[in-house]
Formats: C-alpha cells, sequence, structure tokens
C-alpha cells in the first residue's frame, strides 16, 4: 500500500482536553493558541466536550490575523452510511469553521464493518466524499474488538484508494491492532498514525499511584513495563513513548493530548529527529504487546479498554 499520509508531521496536537469541564475554558483556550501557534496538526471531534468550540474560536482569530496559519485537522467521523459521515462532517467543521477536513477518521461500526468486508456500495459512496473535497483522505480506526473487518476487507483489496492509513491506540502499553492485523499492516508497509502517545499517564503513576489506571489492566501492564523502561535509561516516560512509536517505520505520526503547555512542548521536542528505542527494548515490548493482545485484547468487550 502506497504511503500517502507522508506529509503528516511527527507530532499531532489531540485535542481531548479542551472539551471537558475540568480544565478552565481560558487554560484551553490558551492551549488552542498555543498548538496553533506552533504549526501543529490537530486531531479533535464532536465527542471531546466543547472542544470544536474553542478550537473554533482559536481558529478564527488566528485566521483574521494570518490566514496561512490555519491549523490541518485529523476528525473522527465514525461508521454508519455514507449519510452519517457527511453530518458527521458538517457536525464538525461547522463549529471549526472549515469548510473541509484534512484527514477523517472513518470506524469500523454501525454497518459499515460489513460494507468494508462485503465491498458495499457504501465505499462507493465514501469515495465520493473525498473526490468532492470534503474530506482529503480517509484513515481507519482500529481496536482489538474491531480489526476482523478491516483484515478482511484490506485482503479482499476493497480498501484500495479509500482508505489512506490506519490509525489505532499505540504506546508501550497499548497495541489496538489485534495481532493478525498488525502483521498485516506492517507487511504491507501501510501508514499508521499512532493514538494516545504515553497512555494518559506516566508508567510510574499508572503502577503506583491510585486511580491513575482507569483501568487494572493497565496497572498489571505498567508493572511490566517499568522495569523496561528503567533499563533503558531513556530520560522521560514521554521521549520512551515517543522513541517506541517510532520505532515501528510505518508509523508516521503520534497523537497525544495535554492541558499544559510545558507537556505539550515535551511532546514536540521529543518528536523533532526522534530516535527508535535500541531494538532489545522494542523486541521486549513488543513481545508482550503479541501476549497482552492474544490473552486480553481480543477478548475484550468493545470499549472496556
Amino acid at each position: 500500500m502506497p504511503r500517502p499520509l507522508a506529509d503528516l508531521p511527527p507530532y499531532v496536537y489531540g485535542t481531548t482536553r479542551l472539551g471537558g469541564d475540568d480544565v478552565a475554558r481560558e487554560q484551553q483556550a490558551a492551549m488552542a493558541h498555543t498548538a496553533i501557534d506552533a504549526g501543529l496538526w490537530l486531531h479533535t471531534s464532536r465527542q471531546y466536550g466543547h472542544a470544536l468550540e474553542v478550537l473554533g474560536e482559536a481558529i478564527a482569530q488566528t485566521a483574521r490575523v494570518r490566514p496561512d496559519a490555519v491549523p490541518p485537522v485529523v476528525v473522527k467521523l465514525g461508521g454508519g452510511t455514507a449519510e452519517d459521515v457527511r453530518a458527521t462532517i458538517a457536525e464538525n467543521t461547522g463549529p471549526l469553521g472549515l469548510d473541509a477536513v484534512t484527514i477523517g477518521q472513518l470506524s469500523p461500526v454501525d454497518g459499515l464493518e460489513e460494507q468494508l468486508v462485503s465491498g458495499g456500495p457504501v465505499l462507493g459512496e465514501l469515495q465520493r466524499i473525498k473526490d468532492e473535497g470534503l474530506v482529503g483522505r480517509f484513515v481507519l480506526e482500529v481496536f482489538p474488538w474491531t480489526s476482523a473487518a478491516p483484515l478482511a476487507a484490506l485482503r479482499a483489496g476493497h480498501l484500495d484508494g479509500l482508505v489512506d492509513g490506519f490509525i489505532f491506540y499505540l504506546n508501550p502499553l497499548q497495541r489496538f491492532a489485534a495481532n493478525e492485523l498488525w502483521d498485516e499492516l506492517l507487511e504491507r508497509d501501510a501508514g499508521i498514525i499512532a493514538m494516545r502517545t504515553v497512555c494518559g499517564a506516566p508508567v510510574h503513576a499508572l503502577r503506583d499511584v491510585p486511580g491513575a489506571a482507569w483501568q487494572p489492566y493497565l496497572q498489571e501492564r505498567a508493572v511490566q513495563v517499568a522495569p523496561v523502561f528503567e533499563r533503558s535509561g531513556v530520560a522521560s516516560w514521554t521521549e520512551f513513548c515517543v522513541r517506541f512509536a517510532f520505532s515501528t517505520p510505518q508509523v508516521l505520526t503520534t497523537v497525544g493530548s495535554t492541558s499544559r503547555p510545558e507537556n505539550l512542548e515535551e511532546l514536540a521536542r521529543c518528536a523533532r529527529d526522534v530516535t527508535p528505542l535500541p531494538a532489545d527494548v522494542v523486541e521486549e515490548l513488543f513481545a508482550l504487546q503479541r501476549r497482552w493482545s492474544a490473552e486480553v485484547d481480543v477478548h475484550a468487550e468493545p470499549w472496556t479498554m
């Protein structure tokens, strides 16, 4: 598969933290401006509370002064019918004040999974959405419980020319493409967008701080990964995670969210001129992930991870 996502920067700012009530609106607005002023691409969704409104205000203010500084956006579009996707595009571009989505993130749910496997008519309708310019490119979101349909569609050639890459959680504690799909993506040299760069918190916090790991499996994995991190000699968990993502050559960018400017700077800095982790460290983590995928991930109930 060709790599039509080669223009992606090494780090994309995830805007999850710009839409909740746990962060002051003024801080959220400041973070939006900081990311835009830094020239970062943005990953966002209507699912992220009022993040679209925060971003829309920042984009409008930027456009009045520097029209050429309006950021490219990666937007969650979900699944379903082509009409569902069109409606979701409008639901996002309206508040953002944009005419189109740079990259649309499809998900094999709500009937789209069957269409992917069968090569049904929705795929042609989605291609028309691209041809009309409403979306520049599509990437397909993957979870352990949705990996079967993308794998079958990929092998059948139904994604050729429509889906330009794949996007999923990829960090030292999570690899949300099931083993067989992961192997297929690597064999095909498919472009990958890695999400959730640092898995929500430093590994020692996930291991030791009650409540830091939102599900028990993350705490259990942190127990196993912390010694690997410590032996690596890497200075920080952020650097370790960014270097881990780019230890897979197919990874084109990593998407990480934060509400703090210093964390944003660290994420962006670590992604500049990034060096992969040592091969022995990567292989140890890959072995853990392969076991976790087979024993836990593919058996999980949807949205419990």
